[in-house]
């Protein structure tokens, strides 16, 4: 997929990077959260959000678990800023899908 595609679906979902607060560049000057940033909006939309390496696919996966510890989402990546970025584009698409 790449960081490329993954930064497209955020910003289609509305995402803005005008709080920089916790961001970082792409090579092509867009802006996006880092690790401890999406983290953190999980966080406060009341999910457990964690990035693991998958050694024998040589890839990241990023999942996200309500407060009852249901799964609620997951995602991969090959590496471990694409997986976190592209799963807050799912979870973003998923709160507006809920009328969130």
């Amino acid at each position: 997929m790449g960081l490329d595609i993954a930064l497209d679906a955020l910003y289609a979902t509305g995402w803005s990077a005008l709080d920089s607060t916790g961001c970082t560049h792409h090579s092509d000057g867009r802006a996006f959260p880092t690790l401890a940033r999406i983290r953190q909006e999980f966080e406060a939309a009341g999910y457990r959000f964690t990035v693991t390496r998958v050694d024998q696919f040589n890839c990241y996966r990023a999942e996200w678990v309500s407060e009852d510890g249901s799964d609620s989402g997951a995602v991969v990546g090959h590496a471990e800023a694409e997986a976190a970025v592209y799963a807050l584009a799912q979870f973003r698409r998923q709160l507006v899908g809920a009328g969130v």
